[in-house]
């Protein structure tokens, strides 16, 4: 396992994150804790340090189990959690971003998690309603608090992330470091605005279902289970083009002795910015599998391959601008000898 800062700080995680929306059974469907602590003590294992969870995953109960998985050695792991969502749905304040529900939200984690402080908080998901400056001067209450070290957000569109990170910079308030997507070969759409956001603003990438719900290891593509209901995944996302991904990593799969979990892992570790996948595993044997993607390095042909098999129509004003008309409308001769770095 190898190390990298997380955007605009000095923290240091591991290139490939645990994901611990499985820690737990209590709604019948999740890892218990016997196996949620094999999965655990195999990613650390391999030098994992980057443990992502949520207050509402399993109804709190993964928070549970990763407090008592890291307290005899809390300060070695990055933990992060999330608020936003609601943990009692009759509360109209239970949950949103606004101040109260951070409040609230954060204090709960930390006693489920049984910790003085959370290294990385994440804005679950933007509520549309909270004001942006409520949300950055409370998360900033909570750093100079001592409860939070580090904020990253969630799921949240470019703009609102660029106008909370420039009033933060303005303010003198603490910005978000990390950006949390969903981002995989079946899912690119945050290539059009998200990436090259995070890109100008050094926040660090990371990328939540990088197997598309189970698409990309095979498992969910030709059959449509409960376990693909119970992850969000629909009929939708059986479609001609993600069976054509899946069969163009299947085969560099076989031609490299590798699984498609491998494949699909390794091409969001090899993309720009180094994204870092959130492994999500319900098994030890699941997370063997993934962590295994360390052991090689997919070719430029194979990249190439896969960019070309998945690749997504970037829409206006993007396309627009790459146009040669209007690339030499704006640089006039110039327009193919210009360097740009």
């Amino acid at each position: 396992m190898k190390y990298q800062l997380l955007g605009k700080s000095g923290l240091r995680v591991s290139e490939l994150a645990l994901g611990t929306m499985t820690f737990g059974d209590r709604e019948g469907w999740g890892a218990n804790k016997e196996e949620s602590r094999k999965i655990f003590n195999t990613y650390v294992e391999a030098g994992g340090n980057f443990i992502d969870t949520a207050n509402l995953y399993t109804n709190g109960q993964s928070e549970e189990f990763i407090g008592e998985f890291i307290a005899s050695e809390r300060e070695k792991f990055m933990v992060s959690t999330k608020y936003t969502l609601s943990m009692n749905p009759k509360d109209p304040n239970g949950g949103g971003n606004h101040r109260k529900n951070l409040v609230q939200s954060l204090d709960a984690s930390l006693k489920r998690l049984k910790t003085d402080y959370i290294d990385l908080y994440w804005l679950h998901n933007w509520d549309f309603m909270t004001p942006v400056e409520e949300v950055m001067r409370t998360l900033d209450d909570q750093i100079r608090a001592g409860k939070i070290l580090y904020v990253g957000i969630c799921n949240t569109p470019a703009w609102i992330i660029s106008q909370a990170n420039t009033m933060a910079a303005l303010r003198g308030w603490s910005s978000f470091i990390g950006l949390q997507v969903e981002y995989s070969l079946i899912q690119r759409e945050a290539e059009r605005d998200l990436l090259p956001m995070a890109k100008a603003f050094d926040i660090g990438i990371t990328a939540w279902s990088p197997l598309g719900g189970g698409i990309l290891t095979g498992k969910n593509m030709y059959n449509f289970d409960e376990d693909s209901k119970r992850t969000a995944l629909n009929t939708e996302r059986l479609t001609d083009r993600n069976r054509s991904i899946f069969e163009t990593v299947k085969n560099i799969a076989q031609e490299i002795g590798k699984t498609p979990a491998q494949v699909a892992l390794n091409w969001i570790r090899q993309q720009e910015g180094a994204p870092i996948p959130i492994l999500g595993a319900r098994t030890e044997k699941q997370i063997k599998d993934n962590l295994d993607s360390l052991t090689f390095e997919l070719t430029q042909e194979q990249i190439d391959l896969l960019n070309k098999v998945s690749c997504i129509n970037l829409g206006f004003p993007h396309e627009f601008l790459m146009t040669e008309s209007v690339r030499n409308l704006i640089n006039g001769e110039f327009a193919n000898i210009i360097r740009s770095y």
